[in-house]
């Protein structure tokens, strides 16, 4: 390993990551295994670029020194980025799988138990079939979800760079929110959300702003796409910013025009749902107690509205085509698995088909710590309400009745001083 200390974080933690892996490694009785994951490279070794839809690998045996194969063009940002010393690059001409079959013998590898991502987009059938033929010695292991064994819980150094991110995201949500009005395009409003999260100090985001408006807003994943905003309509917005692969993501809808009772509705609703996951997420709950604790509120609603989706997903480093570490852990019904400090989470009580035509959202990324979890963001979560010339107006507050909406799982408490600053950051 080459020391150095220009990389996103200190040698010290790329070291510990390595050290945990190859515990990992060890436990499961390999050899060597070969990573193809861009997000699992990155979390190693600081390597990205653009380009990894050519094949790259990163070879970790349980012992030797780690070895990278790319693309010659691509070798480039072994050496600008990371603390990786030994390339075995292969030209345009070449053949990437060979040129892996060629290290893999040269450090003595070949007829060792070898474990690879089966899953890997970036790693496709195809090429697992021609190492398989051509490796006949070795014994080709799948070893899926070793390295999101340590990524699923950030570090402190993880941490503060999603707090770099966040910093560009809330820049970008409230550039978008201040343009919001009727006779704007949609692609006006990403073009300033972009800006901002750039002037930020952010950085290519996996999946670039989703903006739609009025009927658009019932389009799964709709991006921009040059629709005129008119009056009376309401404006859904979701933004992801990046820092050094990192994301945060937030949600935020802008009404043009009235606030009707059942948007109203519906804005409470979700921010009772944030304000219940404040008071009540801490480590030790599972995943599925928290969706159903989120569903239940969002699902028992007078406006026709439904979350459709899971209520949240991991997040972190990414690349494009998607900013959610979803694969990893998703929020969602019969999920097992066990809230711990450091794991972080886009969370999304979303209320999708209000009234039949209409999707709104408020939503926050937020960190598992020691004894609940906190935002990392310092927004509002009402909706922006703003009127025919574009300009916002306080919203008129409206008597609604929500104790129907089914209360945070019994048995479940948090310490005074916890909930008292996050009821004040959700206010």
């Amino acid at each position: 390993m080459i020391e150095r200390d220009d990389m996103t974080f200190t040698f010290a933690e790329y070291q510990r990551r390595l050290g945990e892996l190859r515990a990992r490694i060890a436990e499961r009785r390999l050899d060597a295994i070969v990573i193809t994951d861009p997000e699992n490279i990155a979390y190693l070794t600081d390597y990205q670029t653009t380009g990894y839809s050519f094949f790259q690998a990163l070879v970790i045996p349980l012992e030797q020194e780690p070895f990278m194969i790319t693309r010659a063009l691509e070798e480039s940002n072994i050496f600008a980025r990371t603390w990786v010393e030994l390339t075995r690059p292969y030209p345009d001409t070449g053949d990437a799988i060979q040129m892996l079959v060629d290290a893999l013998r040269e450090f003595g590898l070949a007829d060792k138990r070898i474990g690879y991502e089966r899953n890997s987009y970036f790693f496709p059938a195809y090429q697992q079939d021609c190492i398989h033929t051509t490796l006949k010695n070795a014994k080709l292991m799948d070893c899926f979800g070793i390295v999101e064994e340590g990524r699923i819980c950030k570090s402190q150094e993880e941490i503060m760079v999603m707090r770099r991110a966040a910093l560009a995201t809330e820049a970008g949500m409230k550039a978008g929110i201040e343009i919001c009005r009727p006779g704007i395009t949609e692609n006006e409003i990403a073009a300033e959300i972009a800006a901002a999260m750039f002037r930020e100090g952010g950085e290519t985001p996996a999946v670039m702003p989703y903006v739609t408006s009025g009927p658009r807003t019932m389009i799964g994943h709709a991006t921009f796409e040059g629709r005129t905003v008119q009056p009376n309509e309401h404006v859904f917005l979701e933004v992801g910013g990046c820092y050094r692969r990192y994301h945060t993501a937030m949600m935020r809808t802008v009404i043009l025009g009235e606030l009707s009772d059942a948007m109203y509705q519906s804005q409470e609703i979700m921010k009772r749902a944030l304000n219940e996951i404040h008071k009540v997420v801490q480590p030790g709950m599972t995943v599925s107690d928290v969706d159903n604790m989120v569903r239940n509120i969002i699902m028992d609603n007078q406006v026709g509205a439904s979350l459709i989706t899971r209520s949240g997903y991991s997040i972190g480093i990414a690349f494009p085509p998607s900013w959610d570490e979803g694969y990893i852990i998703s929020m969602k019904q019969g999920n097992s698995a066990v809230l711990k400090p450091g794991m972080t989470f886009h969370m999304i009580p979303w209320m999708w088909g209000i009234e039949g035509d209409k999707t709104c959202g408020i939503s926050d990324t937020i960190e598992i710590t020691e004894d609940g979890c906190r935002s990392f963001f310092n927004m509002d979560r009402d909706f922006t309400v703003k009127s025919e010339s574009g300009i916002a107006v306080p919203q008129e507050k409206k008597a609604i009745d929500l104790s129907n909406t089914l209360p945070a799982k019994e048995g479940v408490k948090k310490s005074k001083s916890n909930t008292k600053q996050t009821e004040k950051a959700a206010s």
